[in-house]
């Protein structure tokens, strides 16, 4: 479980949650610290659907140093060689989409963790350990104590080796990828077809089997209750752009209901 890491996120899943916020298209500044005044655990950075640089992305790792808040990234696939880069610019973990095996779940273990766990290659005195100097063993050791690997369950043979997946050392969060998950399985975005609801036990019972966090991203507090329902206990509450969306929708809605009672 995330409690037996350590870092920001293993002080805050103390509690018996994370709750957070995806960021799709707001890369500024001032992002983590007005997530943080929120009291959000994580932000986590999408590289699969945004094309966001590694170089930007490092400038929100900055932002986010010294904050009581986690910079999360999700990698562009499970192929891609970025999981050392992203972790080595100062990200406390990685999500990786579309994870179908356990062979490949181990492969993510390899490269985001350092030897003897993995086969991460080293470099210190960099943004990961805030520059300073020290002993690079105990940099070693600490980051792997520190890095959290999250793979996203969501397609057929992913949902087929979930089991295989969770019981891989190193994998600490299975993220349920509900879009992606109703397409393999041919009822897209069918969320209360009886398979899928199935395929959500599933894989919620491999978490506990395997003492892993479950983690998902609700659009809005009826998916947010819901999902906590099932025993999801990571929530990304949204994305950015959708929240402002939301927020403002609602704001001009009160305006021009106000302009037609005038």
């Amino acid at each position: 479980m995330l409690e037996n890491k350590t870092g920001v996120l293993s002080t805050k899943a103390e509690k018996g949650y994370l709750s957070g916020m995806m960021v799709f298209e707001f890369f500024v500044p001032g992002m983590p610290a007005l997530a943080a005044s929120t009291g959000a655990d994580f932000l986590l950075y999408d590289m699969e659907h945004t094309g966001i640089s590694i170089e930007t992305l490092k400038l929100q790792m900055a932002a986010c140093r010294g904050l009581d808040i986690a910079p999360l990234v999700r990698v562009p696939s499970v192929e891609a060689n970025t999981i050392g880069q992203i972790l080595d610019i100062g990200a406390h973990g990685v999500m990786v989409p579309m994870v179908d095996t356990a062979d490949q779940a181990k492969d993510i273990v390899k490269r985001a963790y350092y030897p003897p766990e993995g086969q991460r290659g080293t470099a210190f005195s960099i943004a990961h350990d805030d520059y300073k100097p020290g002993i690079p063993a105990e940099k070693m050791a600490q980051a792997n104590q520190r890095s959290i690997i999250i793979a996203m369950i969501e397609t057929e043979t992913g949902l087929a080796n979930v089991e295989a997946i969770a019981a891989v050392e190193g994998i600490d969060v299975l993220w349920l990828g509900h879009f992606d998950l109703t397409s393999s399985m041919g009822i897209p975005g069918q969320t209360d077809h009886p398979d899928y609801l199935a395929a959500v036990s599933r894989i919620i019972a491999a978490a506990t089997q395997y003492r892993k966090s479950a983690g998902y991203m609700a659009v809005d507090k009826k998916w947010a209750e819901e999902y906590w329902g099932y025993g999801f206990r990571m929530l990304a509450y949204g994305l950015d752009h959708l929240l402002l969306r939301a927020s403002l929708a609602d704001g001009i809605k009160f305006i021009s209901n106000m302009a037609v009672n005038d």
